[in-house]
């Protein structure tokens, strides 16, 4: 099992003491530094205006640390690609792609928080169509192996090729996944899947059964089954004081992060949605102390094995860790991005063991 560095920007906390600026900078020091540890990959999240996250460029930023890297995989997580007009998504990734030398992973997603939407006049009440048009977009202009055309309800694209061509075949594609819609496009496609464990208990009974219904999906559907992974807070803690610490961050980003992004009410989203609002009131009722592996690994090193462990089992192939959430200073970030490294992943068979040992 893999491990990578993962963040959303969380940055929308009462008397802050860092600019949205300062926070992309520290995000693009803690992926360089993660390549620099031995992680096998980066996954920066996109969002836009403040909402729940700062960054709104996760292209630009992975692009900027390209020669400053050697080996880690570069990744949005995710594009929001209702967002984006399919082309100039597949131009893009094609591009860093070979700028990388072959490192990206493509993740997509439908998005989930409309405040994002109306600026860009996208429609949020039909983001799962076009989510799902736009994927057969970026496959055909990444797959394609001549001139190829697209008719749909969203996108009208004449005969065309795109340039650059991507260095790898294909792309390693992705969809993010926090239902079972999202996990039927993916398995009808052959596409990899990541899970948000959280989320995974209420949907589908837990993340094996997840893992399980994905794979007997792409089955179905004819397909081989891709790789599946998940994210995962989480906060080395040594003693009672560090894990107090630590759960109050968390508790911290769903109060001032997540509330703000998810819908909360029925008519806020499309149906297909609507189980944003059971996880919008569950979180409400959710206290620090309830916080389980099923959301966040916290605890000292021995314990997130434990729990790692269980991940791995249910068939996992990669797990990526969200170390900077809720307002963490960077030192502090950066030393248990060290320490997960030197005390955690040497338990768990990888392709980090031999970037550490080189």
């Amino acid at each position: 099992m893999e491990f990578g560095y993962f963040t959303l920007s969380d940055n929308h906390y009462p008397g802050g003491r860092r600019s949205a600026n300062q926070f992309v900078l520290e995000i693009r020091e803690q992926a360089i530094l993660a390549d620099r540890l031995g992680m096998h990959s980066a996954w920066i999240g996109e969002h836009h205006f403040d909402n729940l996250g700062v960054n709104s460029r996760p292209d630009l930023l992975l692009a900027s640390i390209i020669p400053e890297t050697r080996h880690i995989r570069l990744a949005p997580a995710v594009n929001v690609l209702p967002l984006h007009h399919p082309l100039h998504v597949a131009e893009t990734w094609a591009t860093l792609d070979l700028l990388s030398g072959g490192r990206v992973d493509f993740a997509t997603g439908r998005g989930y928080d409309r405040h994002e939407f109306k600026p860009f006049g996208a429609d949020f009440f039909r983001s799962a169509e076009q989510f799902e048009e736009g994927i057969d977009v970026l496959l055909k202009a990444w797959n394609s192996p001549g001139p190829w055309s697209h008719k749909g309800t969203f996108y009208d694209i004449p005969e065309m090729m795109i340039t650059p061509r991507p260095v790898q075949s294909p792309i390693p594609f992705y969809v993010a996944s926090f239902s079972a819609t999202s996990m039927e496009m993916a398995a009808a496609r052959g596409l990899n899947i990541i899970f948000a464990p959280f989320a995974t208990g209420m949907v589908f009974g837990g993340l094996d059964r997840a893992v399980s219904t994905y794979r007997e999906a792409c089955v179905r559907h004819g397909r081989k089954p891709g790789r599946a992974m998940c994210s995962y807070f989480i906060f080395i803690a040594d003693d009672d004081e560090a894990d107090a610490y630590g759960r109050q961050c968390q508790m911290d980003y769903f109060e001032h992060c997540v509330f703000r992004a998810i819908p909360s009410k029925l008519e806020e989203a499309p149906p297909s949605m609507h189980y944003f609002v059971r996880i919008h009131d569950l979180l409400k009722q959710l206290k620090k102390e309830d916080l389980s592996d099923r959301s966040i690994l916290i605890g000292p090193p021995a314990a997130i094995v434990e729990s790692l462990k269980k991940v791995e089992s249910a068939g996992i192939d990669e797990v990526i860790l969200y170390f900077n959430i809720g307002n963490k200073p960077n030192e502090m970030v950066k030393e248990q991005m060290q320490r997960f490294m030197e005390e955690v992943a040497p338990h768990f068979q990888g392709r980090h063991l031999q970037l550490r040992a080189a």
